[in-house]
């Protein structure tokens, strides 16, 4: 097969919110480091919401963006938690997905201590091919083909192939 089809996981995003800054905010990103090995950046509000008590610009959550072989066994890791099975509502139409976590408890070594409380995570995966800097790059920038795009079909045979999971 040309190794130019071949699908490759490009980056995976973790992603934590916590709805406000202050002692929440510092634990989720301590846990997130210590979760994913990564540095969190910390995501702020884009509105202002009186009734949940947030501000515009303020901080409220924290984000990890995972590339290479920490992506895949970050990955590996998070699709054990959720019994290798995800919808098929959960891809769009690129073959990307998305899937959650409810407890930060469910990863191996993490226990349940009051003082931190429990955290859950957001899990989104970009899928892609070879080649795609063609469209990103700034000097001589192209159109990608269609071929060379992921489609959910794509994503779904590389999930059972590669990582052994099952799309319901």
């Amino acid at each position: 097969m040309n190794p130019m089809r071949n699908v490759f996981v490009e980056k995976v995003v973790v992603h934590m919110g916590v709805g406000e800054s202050g002692d929440k905010l510092t634990k989720a990103v301590d846990l997130m480091k210590t979760i994913t090995g990564g540095t969190p950046v910390r995501s702020t509000a884009k509105q202002t919401n009186t009734t949940f008590g947030i501000r515009k610009g303020a901080p409220i959550g924290c984000k990890v963006t995972l590339r290479g072989n920490q992506a895949v066994s970050f990955l590996d890791t998070a699709f054990n938690i959720v019994e290798k099975h995800i919808n098929r509502s959960q891809m769009d139409r690129q073959g990307n997905f998305s899937f959650g976590i409810e407890e930060h408890t469910d990863f191996p070594g993490m226990s349940y201590d009051p003082q931190i409380g429990i955290y859950g995570m957001d899990i989104n995966v970009v899928l892609a091919r070879r080649g795609i800097r063609i469209a990103r790059r700034s000097a001589e920038q192209r159109k990608l083909p269609q071929k060379q795009k992921v489609n959910p079909g794509d994503a779904i045979a590389f999930l059972k192939a590669i990582h052994h999971v099952e799309v319901l």
